[in-house]
């Protein structure tokens, strides 16, 4: 299946000043796959060395020179590394702190090698005390769920691709491509952006196979726990964790998840799972100005799971998706604001950690609320989703007369429209307008 973080991997390969690469992500997003796809195509030699499957690796990282690695690399795995011409791949890194701190030495004394280092639980061990990777010394790429586009380019609807990629074609779509284009959201609402779900689906078709895949996810996802429950109880996690599905679309408070727990402690669980990036939190800020990240309210955030599919195994709505007209009604909305979200998220620089905000007016008693802010070409844009042609648009409305917006959406299932300052965009048009200049 093909992945756009592909494209950023081959130029970060041809880059002559390039870095150590660490790919973040959380679990089962397809790290494993990306990596090894480009080594077996982009380079003569491909090596790589999981440390959780073979933790006897760990020993050739008992020294720092770059130089005595490689020769125990080459005597573990009888394969010669040629520099410029192999890749090194060093899976599941966090199990092996050594050799995240190894990068730098080789950044400093061995710029030509090209090395890569990927993990789950990458976080916990990047922000230990004990290890921790200098400034300068490696580059970062976040990796994330397959998005919309992706999923669309795995089925093999490249042309439909290529339609919505010009937003010209939008203005005048035949209503038979918008009905189908609204089915696939559904559909990929359902099976969501994790690659062994969306592969299962090409292959099979079944539904029900997808579910008990994504079921399995989960499943790891809480077995990982016991990992973070070091500084966390296990309990405090899976509180949290189980929580979300209820309050996608709400401001998040700890007091609603158990009112017997000290908040302290929910906010560690919340943060450890933030880390992992099982969650992502959508920040409120003010919307004065650039950057969006100045003007938050760190007491004031929601919070969205990291794939659409897997809401949809955690909370057991996969019914109600299938039954209901409206895409912005199911589970009360929580459906489509996780859709947009991770669809925001998606389309985002992978250099940089991805970000989510939202606004809301601080007048007291006011309920005025923005579901998304993000930036364009320097400008921020407000985003609600809304129901059908005629969704009321008063908080929308509100933003646009107090900060002089000159571009709004409006995201719905309806055709594309622009009704100046707000352009009607259908959800399957969120990558078209956030890549269109």
């Amino acid at each position: 299946m093909k992945r756009s973080i592909y494209n950023d991997l081959k130029k970060w390969k041809d880059d002559t000043s390039k870095r150590p690469l660490i790919i973040k992500g959380a679990r089962q997003i397809g790290k494993t796959y990306i990596v090894n796809y480009l080594g077996k195509n982009d380079f003569l030699e491909f090596i790589s060395l999981n440390f959780e499957r073979n933790p006897e690796y760990k020993e050739i990282f008992n020294t720092y020179n770059p130089l005595d690695i490689i020769e125990k690399i080459t005597l573990y795995t009888g394969k010669k590394i040629t520099l410029g011409k192999t890749l090194l791949f060093l899976d599941e890194i966090q199990d092996c702190p050594k050799a995240i701190m190894s990068l730098r030495y080789f950044y400093e004394e061995m710029p030509e090698l090209h090395i890569i280092g990927a993990g789950s639980l990458l976080e916990f061990s990047l922000n230990s005390e004990d290890y921790r990777v200098p400034v300068g010394r490696v580059q970062y790429l976040f990796m994330k769920p397959m998005s919309f586009i992706e999923f669309l380019m795995a089925k093999g609807e490249t042309q439909l691709v290529s339609f919505i990629k010009d937003i010209n074609n939008l203005l005048s779509i035949p209503d038979a491509i918008h009905k189908k284009l609204n089915t696939l959201v559904r559909k990929y609402f359902i099976i969501g952006g994790m690659p062994a779900v969306v592969s299962e689906y090409i292959k099979t078709q079944d539904i029900i196979k997808c579910q008990r895949i994504q079921q399995s996810i989960i499943t790891t996802y809480i077995d990982d726990f016991s990992k973070y429950s070091k500084t966390t109880k296990h309990n405090y996690l899976k509180k949290i964790f189980n929580s979300i599905p209820t309050t996608i679309g709400n401001k998040f408070m700890y007091s609603k998840v158990d009112n017997t727990i000290k908040s302290r402690e929910l906010k560690n669980a919340e943060e450890l799972l933030e880390q992992a990036g099982i969650i992502y939190k959508i920040k409120r800020t003010s919307g004065a100005g650039l950057s969006l990240e100045a003007g938050i309210k760190d007491n004031f955030f929601k919070l969205i799971f990291l794939d659409v599919g897997l809401l949809h195994a955690v909370s057991g709505i996969y019914s109600e998706t299938i039954k209901e007209k409206d895409l912005t009604s199911i589970f009360k909305g929580a459906v489509a604001e996780q859709f947009v979200g991770q669809e925001i998220i998606a389309y985002q620089s992978p250099y940089i950690k991805p970000k989510l905000f939202y606004w809301a007016r601080e007048a007291r008693n006011s309920n005025a609320e923005i579901d998304y802010l993000f930036s364009k070409n320097e400008k921020i844009i407000p985003a609600e989703i809304k129901s059908g042609e005629k969704g009321t648009l008063k908080s929308l409305l509100m933003f646009i007369s107090k900060f002089e917006t000159q571009e709004a959406l409006k995201i719905s299932q309806v055709k594309y429209k622009i009704d100046k300052p707000i352009t009607n965009l259908p959800f399957y048009a969120i990558k078209t307008f956030i890549t269109h200049n």
